[in-house]
């Protein structure tokens, strides 16, 4: 890695003025402008809103014309329902914000909290699994996140059916979070409905990323599921197919240097199948609280972690500009080795032997462009 190398989640100092905040969420709303482009945006030219003012030349120079940031009124529109739902903005680098994510490669800049933001400092520990539980799983379910609860920890979950109902209904009274796949005003699935809103009354919290009023599809999931497990310090895994998104969870959770931890099932049972694969792989088999509470007790009882004022690093000198032909050479290189297959940007940055200050404005280009997509976890792949 060369030495002027610069992390493209590095975070921004935090916004400081109602202006700030409206210009954060209008450069992130914006139309191509994901987690990864949005913090080097913010990088190159230090501030939000003179990232909203170069996008269009970003743009033009990746051969997107009569490119458009983010209308205002989306974003006044949004504000307006966060009002209604009693929803807080919380962005990287706030008191707020949890510690949690800050390690996090992909690290949302900014999400929607509603109910007891005090629960984001606590020790967490979230519980997921299938929506199609059996009656022992529910069980299971509900004993381990009652006593995790009665242990100090909050229980963090999706609000699916089955084992996430289960573990939120258990832990109201102890604190509970839902992580939303859609927007935070958004109670999905709507039998969930009334838990969501008994959620906030017992003091717990439901945050998403996402815009309000965005219903959830299924590419939103796994996103979501990062979050999960980014919010806590071990996913507990309830019964889980061998092809669910517990597993995505409880693979983001081994991503994140997480514990993960699986209640085992019998063999015929396809339910059980993906719990009994993490046991298979070096996941920590539970058969009670106490399995868990042996593992993270130090957890608990551990200090309240130091602030990380997120300090700005500076930014890289301004590169030489390049020419049409070398732009575009340097595009074709970059797709020369991308594919369907995902690769960490900071193998595509080594293999091309270049300084990231060269490489990060092509690849914002070219993102912008629908060339190339990121995904979860700092990784690159050709749009299909």
């Amino acid at each position: 890695m060369t030495e002027d190398h610069i992390s493209s989640t590095h975070p921004p100092l935090p916004p400081t003025t109602e202006d700030d905040r409206f210009a954060w969420l209008r450069l992130l709303r914006s139309r191509r402008v994901g987690i990864s482009t949005f913090y080097r945006l913010m990088g190159e030219h230090g501030s939000a809103q003179a990232a909203l003012e170069a996008l269009p030349d970003v743009a033009r120079a990746a051969g997107v014309d009569g490119y458009e940031i983010c209308p205002e009124g989306v974003i006044l529109k949004e504000f307006k329902a966060a009002k209604l739902a009693r929803a807080r903005l919380i962005c990287r680098g706030e008191p707020l914000y949890p510690a949690t994510f800050k390690d996090l490669p992909d690290a949302p800049p900014l999400f929607w909290a509603v109910g007891d933001t005090g629960l984001l400092s606590r020790p967490s520990v979230a519980i997921v699994g299938a929506r199609n539980a059996s009656s022992l799983g529910l069980r299971m379910a509900k004993t381990l996140a009652g006593e995790l609860g009665q242990a100090g920890y909050t229980v963090v979950s999706g609000l699916a059916r089955g084992i996430d109902t289960a573990a939120h209904i258990a832990s109201l009274q102890t604190g509970t979070v839902a992580v939303f796949a859609g927007g935070v005003d958004v109670l999905y699935p709507s039998e969930n409905a009334k838990l969501a809103e008994d959620m906030i009354a017992a003091g717990g919290l439901r945050i998403s990323e996402q815009p309000m009023g965005l219903q959830p599809q299924a590419r939103h999931f796994p996103m979501r599921n990062r979050l999960i497990s980014g919010l806590s310090r071990a996913v507990v895994v309830v019964e889980a197919a061998a092809k669910s998104g517990s597993l995505i969870t409880a693979k983001n959770a081994l991503d994140q240097g997480r514990d993960v931890f699986a209640v085992p099932g019998h063999p015929m049972d396809t339910r059980a199948s993906g719990c009994n694969m993490l046991i298979r792989d070096g996941a920590v088999l539970v058969r009670n609280a106490q399995d868990i509470l042996d593992e993270v007790q130090s957890l608990s009882g551990s200090e309240p972690e130091q602030a990380d004022l997120d300090l700005p690093v500076a930014p890289p000198p301004p590169q030489p500009r390049r020419s049409k032909q070398e732009t575009q050479a340097l595009h074709q290189d970059i797709l020369d080795r991308l594919g369907p297959s995902p690769v960490s940007e900071d193998q595509l940055i080594r293999d091309l032997n270049l300084a990231s200050s060269q490489v990060s404005p092509a690849l914002t280009e070219m993102e912008l462009e629908g060339r190339l997509k990121r995904l979860s976890g700092g990784m690159l792949a050709l749009a299909v």
